[in-house]
């Protein structure tokens, strides 16, 4: 196993604020970033070179990824076959195994409980006729997901009681989908994981995340969450990252019912840096973007401690506009994305707000 040297050049498949981040975070340590979108995003706008190419033009990846030294990614909806093209010419990390779990939610569900790790119950369909089955398992209220491309509170119906399960399957337009129970959770955690080329293993603190119309609204440290839950938290995510033999940061999503047997239940995992870590740009010596970016070019790992509390606010929308007010506030971080125009729902930046380091 050799490190990157500086001067070396990462490829980054995807061209959004988390590519933007992480070449960024790639520029203090003497890397170069070269990125690779289907359209302009704010990624180019910073990184040493970009390819503007559809992901399935498999010679244009493969010449990519020719003029790279290691590539990674920055969205989990990366095409399997543009991975796999990258993979032939030079190495991707994390590999395409984590890519083709996270982009199906049935694969990822049965792999996760296929290693011992609760899940919610859940059913498949794909059918119609297949609806019957699954409330056979699940009971009539659940949350109806499409198995690909959902995000950010998009491709789901919540089915209630009494409601008719094959009318919200017609209203995701038929696509295989899962049937997943509702589970009774207090609150919603995540660990960001990140494991290096040698697998060693290091853990973030873990935020207290909160949501506003299916969207990340913000991520807090420290959280309520018990040191031992917060210990077996960081368990399952590690043992996720080391059965997917997982290089780079990775996102473990989980529901926290604390008067259960099992008191974390892995709601998704998120094969890249994750929104519930921006925090660590500002409260870290070493954040998740530059840990990711230490990870894929084998070197060592950064720190993980956290020197300041803090909460990170996304900018959605028209939030941005008040851009000014945010750069005059003190002790906040404000990390704008390049994105030209503000529309709903739309993540244009977000704000960490630090504070002290109170020990708990």
């Amino acid at each position: 196993m050799t490190a990157l040297p500086p001067g070396a050049t990462i490829g980054i498949l995807g061209g959004g604020q988390l590519g933007r981040m992480l070449a960024l975070a790639a520029a203090p340590l003497g890397l170069k970033c070269h990125i690779y979108s289907d359209v302009p995003g704010p990624a180019c706008d910073v990184a040493a070179a970009s390819t503007i190419a559809p992901y399935e033009d498999t010679d244009a990846i493969r010449a990519f990824a020719s003029a790279v030294d290691v590539v990674t990614y920055e969205f989990e909806n990366v095409p399997l076959e543009a991975a796999a093209a990258a993979e032939a010419v030079k190495p991707v990390r994390p590999g395409p195994k984590a890519l083709a779990v996270a982009q199906d939610r049935l694969e990822e569900k049965t792999f996760i409980r296929g290693i011992g790790i609760p899940v919610a119950p859940f059913a498949p369909i794909d059918s119609e006729a297949s609806c019957a089955d699954a409330v056979g398992i699940i009971g009539e209220a659940g949350i109806l997901k499409t198995r690909r491309l959902g995000y950010d509170g998009k491709g789901q119906v919540r089915v209630k009681a009494g409601a008719d399960l094959p009318a919200a399957f017609v209203a995701l337009k038929g696509a295989p989908s899962v049937f997943e129970g509702l589970v009774p959770f207090a609150y919603e955690v995540s660990v960001l994981v990140v494991r290096s080329l040698a697998g060693d293993i290091r853990f973030y603190d873990i935020p207290l995340n909160t949501h506003k119309d299916g969207i990340l609204d913000t991520s807090t440290v420290p959280s309520p969450l018990p040191a031992a839950h917060a210990a077996r938290a960081q368990e399952i995510a590690g043992a996720i990252a080391t059965a997917l033999g997982y290089v780079g940061v990775l996102g473990v999503e989980l529901f926290y019912l604390p008067d259960a047997a099992e008191p974390l239940v892995v709601n998704e995992i998120a094969p890249r840096v994750h929104n519930s870590g921006h925090w660590t740009m500002d409260a870290c010596l070493c954040g998740q973007f530059a840990n990711h970016i230490r990870a894929v070019a084998g070197w060592p790992l950064g720190p993980t401690d956290r020197h300041s509390d803090v909460t990170m606010t996304n900018l959605i929308g028209a939030d941005v506009n008040a851009w000014l007010q945010l750069a005059a506030e003190p002790d906040a971080a404000l990390h704008l994305y390049g994105k030209p125009e503000a529309r709903p729902g739309r993540k244009m930046g977000h704000v960490n707000r630090l504070k002290p380091h109170q020990a708990r």
